[in-house]
């Protein structure tokens, strides 16, 4: 009960904040524009890619792309959504209000995380709408389409732990927002390092701690438990990071 209330909270101060208004008007206008041109660019070659052999279908050429970019899109937007979770708490020095009241640290990280998510939902759902609208003009892959939502999801969702974890951190809301790009840009582009290592066994653990590498499996439609797996355990282990925080604040208290 009590996390439903701190999630509608949360929820309810995001929509109060112009920022998220903002947010959200930008993000849905880049990823608009960049569907839209991915749209032209598969009519005009529609003649072309009539004559292959195996066309690729809307899917591959339009839903994925656009998939790709909204991830990288919001590898820049979600540490500005987390990055007031719990430093602005800690800059207004409200956060011993929090502590005095009757929740656990749990909930108190359970209700700020279904909060966030709950608005990064609303803007992923905004964000399907656009490939479904594929759908009053011909057939589309629906078993790679919803890979690939589930995909974002389970992206946008790890991004969230890693930010609310940061912003535990720190009193300042702008250090816990490049903090967090930081980290999240650094487990993006890890697999890049393997690239260069020669062992193989070097390579294939950079490769599995890369939040990439897992996304692109569900964006081509290749659904493995391995990379569901990385997903809940990444998203886990930052939510109890930010508990344990928490409570070593909560005792110092």
């Amino acid at each position: 009960m009590m996390i439903g209330h701190i999630a509608a909270r949360e929820l309810r101060t995001l929509f109060l904040s112009p920022l998220a208004w903002s947010i959200l008007a930008v993000v849905e206008f880049i990823l608009a524009w960049l569907f839209l041109s991915q749209l032209d660019q598969y009519v005009r070659l529609q003649a072309q890619i009539a004559l292959m052999q195996s066309p690729p279908g809307l899917a591959e050429v339009i839903v994925a792309p656009l998939f790709g970019s909204a991830g990288i899109v919001m590898l820049l937007v979600v540490p500005l959504v987390t990055m007031r979770l719990v430093s602005d708490e800690r800059r207004s020095r409200t956060l011993p209000l929090l502590f005095s009241a009757p929740v656990s640290m749990t909930e108190i990280i359970l209700g700020k995380y279904l909060g966030v998510m709950a608005f990064l939902s609303l803007m992923l759902g905004l964000i399907a709408l656009m490939p479904l609208s594929l759908l009053l003009a011909g057939s589309l892959d629906l078993g790679q389409f919803a890979s690939g939502l589930l995909g974002l999801f389970l992206m946008l969702a790890a991004f969230a732990a890693l930010g609310l974890y940061i912003s535990t951190l720190t009193a300042q809301p702008t250090v816990a927002a490049v903090a967090s790009f930081g980290a999240l840009l650094l487990l993006w582009v890890i697999n890049l390092a393997g690239n260069a290592v020669d062992d193989s066994g070097s390579r294939g653990i950079f490769a599995w701690l890369s939040l990439q590498q897992h996304y692109e499996a569900l964006l081509r439609g290749i659904f493995n438990s391995s990379d569901l797996a990385y997903y809940l355990l990444f998203i886990a282990v930052f939510l109890v990071f930010a508990v344990r925080r928490l409570d070593a604040d909560r005792l110092q208290h």
